[in-house]
């Protein structure tokens, strides 16, 4: 397997995006984005997505240009308006603007309408973390799973984060889609050639399957929890969409590409409360129970919401970071 350094995957990425019409300082915070997703072990928001988000741009879906811009505030809530710019990098100054609204309120809430796509949802979680906030955060999709008792794709697997500082770095986190597996999970393990662990949608025959790419064809995902993951789909699109005043799963699966996307950043600020001491000490004693499990497997493991993520950072750091190489390959020829 091909593993190539951290910042030559950023290097490269900063290349390209500039190329593409992004400002120099921009192209950078970009790259370092989608290189860090990779860096995490998150492949499918990081190397693997990057080419087709070059792809948005020189369509021009993208306005490398455009700025998030708030539009409205009330105290520690704002509405912002993404105007379809680079969605990274406004979902990142939303979350950067939550916490600072954090520290001066003990609370933020930034809500971003008319954005494109954040890539990987954890990102913005992490950010708050690293400002010492929990972070908690989600976006909508386009229609890409079916309502529980559905077969028609009408509502998205729109992915949730929830993040809780520790002063070491290693934070807790969980990014989750609400379908069983998001369909940047499914394209990585189609790419790697390997099934699923658990079912995760249904195939042709409306049978449920582990094969990603049946799953991919038939656009037919699995609901986590099966109706809890449905209900909290549409509850997570109420919610964004009441706030942004932005556009709903249904009205995204309109525009042809999935753009326009709506995005809720929260940021706490648990200094409010208590010192980062007394906060890692409970963080500490509650994983510390966690770890005491008796594993279900002989010689298993059981570990605690981002947990591993912490492992491929270090790993990835050290060896490089492994990538599908005809992706890499593309990316150095672009």
């Amino acid at each position: 397997m091909e593993r190539v350094p951290y910042e030559e995957m950023v290097a490269q990425f900063a290349r390209v995006l500039e190329s593409r019409g992004l400002t120099a300082a921009d192209a950078q915070d970009a790259a370092v984005i989608f290189a860090q997703n990779s860096l995490a072990g998150v492949f499918s928001h990081g190397l693997n997505r990057f080419p087709r988000v070059v792809g948005y741009l020189e369509k021009g879906v993208i306005d490398p240009a455009a700025r998030a811009t708030c539009e409205a505030a009330a105290g520690a809530v704002e509405r912002w308006d993404g105007h379809r710019g680079f969605g990274p990098l406004n979902a990142k100054r939303a979350m950067d603007r939550a916490c600072e609204l954090a520290k001066r309120y003990g609370a933020g809430v930034v809500a971003l309408g008319n954005n494109n796509h954040w890539m990987r949802g954890g990102t913005y979680g992490w950010l708050a973390a690293d400002q010492g906030c929990i972070g908690i955060c989600w976006s909508n999709t386009c229609p890409n799973m079916p309502a529980w008792g559905g077969v028609d794709c009408r509502i998205g697997n729109n992915p949730l984060v929830m993040a809780v500082p520790r002063s070491n770095g290693e934070h807790v986190m969980i990014d989750c889609a609400v379908s069983q597996f998001s369909y940047g999970k499914l394209e990585d393990c189609r790419l790697r050639g390997v099934q699923l662990p658990v079912p995760g949608g249904y195939d042709r025959q409306g049978r449920l399957t582990q094969d990603p790419a049946e799953i991919e064809e038939t656009g037919r995902a699995l609901p986590m929890g099966f109706w809890k993951g449905s209900g909290l789909s549409i509850l997570l699109d109420l919610a964004a969409t009441v706030l942004t005043n932005g556009n709903a799963v249904h009205t995204i699966g309109t525009f042809g590409d999935e753009v326009g996307l709506t995005q809720i950043m929260i940021a706490i600020d648990p200094g409010k409360f208590g010192t980062g001491a007394d906060a890692d000490a409970i963080v500490a004693g509650i994983l510390a129970n966690v770890k005491q499990s008796e594993p279900a497997a002989p010689g298993g493991e059981v570990l605690y919401p981002g947990e591993r993520m912490v492992k491929s950072i270090r790993e990835n750091r050290e060896l490089g970071i492994p990538v599908v190489e005809e992706l890499w390959a593309s990316v150095l020829a672009m």
